[in-house]
């Protein structure tokens, strides 16, 4: 265990020796060009309000378990797929790892294509996740542990892991995996845009914290920057967005060096509350100034304030993306909130914190998801 003295100088020594790797040419002599504001705009009126939910089939714990061989379940992944459908979803945000690409780069490919096929049947676009700072550091490819009864998401897990984030020289390593995928499917028109790197820089401080190697955050905003110019030499048709989550951003001024490269370097604008509408509309009104189509990549926690109704409604009526964390009830354990890391709950909590569905596919809400197929259009066309 590294002392508190020790991992502050640690953390400070890898944060001048980052920044530095951040700011040099070697990040690429000729790297592709961000999107213009004007190009944009073009994207998303071609492809309209993007209306989903951040989706992991019920029957896997974390990305790994949804995307190994031996657990890809793509019964589940259909069945589940055409729920969304029904709710008028015409996309879903998916994460995936770099674990699989490992071990079995044709392999994953095809599951990813299988994938794709599916959720084009049931006319939705997917949007990938290429990397997250969330949850469990320490990431193994095989079976997956069982979830931890009762606890939220007790068994996703980061990707890339500590063991590439604690050796930064090791952070090349990952340029395969960014450039396969996205090289395989740069021209594929059924996937949305590319979120390239989920929470950057997290250090889980409720839930693994104590696990997080001391340089994390500034290996983690180089593996942002890098992670973008490997995503654009390969020249994809779609854009390419990282998701500020915390603050407002009110201040430009005040924009950490994380938001300074998310906001700079990505092409349409993401972002996460999990606060009421009124905090929702602030911080919708500080990103306008950016002039870019605007997407919230996660949402809806109800015992925070963050519902349904009326938060989707106002994202349509205000051209906002809008994609829900949590779907089906499932071994992801998402009804219980956040604070199941450190208390104790021993029964199904009074209110869902995220999720739609009873793993039988009925509604927890059927008042919510009537008024979301209102929202979407859905229950017109029936």
């Amino acid at each position: 265990m590294i002392k508190t003295t020790e991992r502050t100088t640690v953390k400070l020594l890898a944060s001048i020796l980052l920044l530095a790797a951040f700011l040099a040419p070697a990040m690429g002599a000729n790297p592709e060009a961000r999107w213009s504001a004007e190009k944009a705009n073009a994207w998303q009126k071609k492809n309209g309000w993007l209306v989903g939910c951040n989706f992991i089939p019920s029957t896997a714990v974390n990305e790994l378990e949804m995307w190994q061989a031996d657990t890809y379940d793509p019964a589940t992944i259909d069945r589940e797929l055409g729920l969304a459908q029904g709710l008028g979803f015409n996309s879903v945000r998916v994460f995936l790892h770099d674990i699989p690409w490992q071990e079995d780069p044709k392999g994953y490919l095809k599951r990813i294509n299988d994938f794709l096929q599916r959720a084009n049947r049931h006319h939705i676009k997917v949007v990938f996740v290429l990397f997250d700072s969330c949850w469990n550091p320490n990431p193994q490819p095989g079976p997956q542990p069982a979830p931890k009864p009762f606890v939220h998401n007790s068994g996703w897990v980061q990707c890339p892991g500590a063991a590439y984030l604690a050796h930064p020289e090791r952070l090349d390593e990952l340029k395969p995996y960014v450039q396969g995928i996205v090289g395989h499917f740069k021209h594929d028109k059924r996937i949305a845009f590319w979120d390239v790197y989920n929470e950057p820089g997290n250090m889980n401080d409720h839930s693994y914290g104590k696990e997080e190697p001391a340089n994390k955050e500034a290996s983690a905003l180089l593996l942002l920057q890098k992670v973008f110019v490997w995503a654009r030499e390969m020249k994809p048709r779609q854009p390419l967005s990282s998701g500020v989550w915390q603050g407002n951003w009110a201040d430009p001024d005040k924009l950490t060096d994380f938001e300074k490269v998310q906001l700079g370097e990505s092409d349409i604008i993401t972002f996460h509350n999990y606060g009421p509408l009124d905090e929702v509309q602030e911080c919708v009104g500080n990103l306008r100034r950016y002039g870019r189509p605007i997407l919230c990549t996660e949402y809806m926690a109800r015992p925070r304030g963050s519902t349904f109704i009326p938060i989707l409604g106002w994202f349509k009526d205000n051209d906002v993306g809008a994609f829900n964390w949590g779907f089906v009830s499932g071994k992801t354990q998402t009804i219980y909130p956040w604070d199941s890391w450190d208390r104790t709950y021993t029964a199904e909590p009074p209110v869902w914190f995220h999720d739609i569905f009873h793993a039988d596919g009925t509604p927890y809400i059927p008042e919510e998801t009537q008024y979301i197929r209102r929202v979407t259009g859905a229950a017109a066309s029936q």
